[in-house]
């Protein structure tokens, strides 16, 4: 792998793995709704520390490729696809085409975060 493409490339592969930390750490209490609050609190900030280990190297190396903008334009698509994963397979919901109108609008957003700037 070439040091251009893993430098593009890592920064995806920690925000994909550090978004699925995230979304367990957001959304993974919710099968489990007679554990006290308390408790769970103290457990999602156990797992969102592995997030942040993840997530802060991953903005850090990829603002050396990447804008900031497009940085958390990724992120947004990244944490919409983990969680629509998380949600079907995890928390039993589906996905419904409102939901998917929903995310492609946001998706569109991130694309035009990596196009060239729209002259006036």
């Amino acid at each position: 792998m070439s040091a251009t493409l893993l430098a593009r490339a890592l920064p995806i592969l920690l925000l994909i793995v550090s978004n699925i930390f995230m979304t367990f750490a957001w959304y993974g209490h919710l099968r489990f709704k007679a554990v006290p609050l308390i408790l769970v609190i103290l457990v999602s900030w156990l797992i969102a520390l592995p997030e942040y280990m993840l997530a802060v190297p991953a903005n850090r190396w990829g603002s050396s490729v990447y804008s900031a903008a497009q940085l958390k334009g990724m992120q947004e698509v990244i944490t919409l696809a983990v969680f629509a994963v998380f949600s079907i397979l995890y928390l039993g919901q589906k996905i419904t085409v409102n939901h998917l109108i929903g995310f492609a609008l946001i998706a569109a957003g991130a694309f035009f975060l990596f196009r060239a700037p729209v002259s006036a």
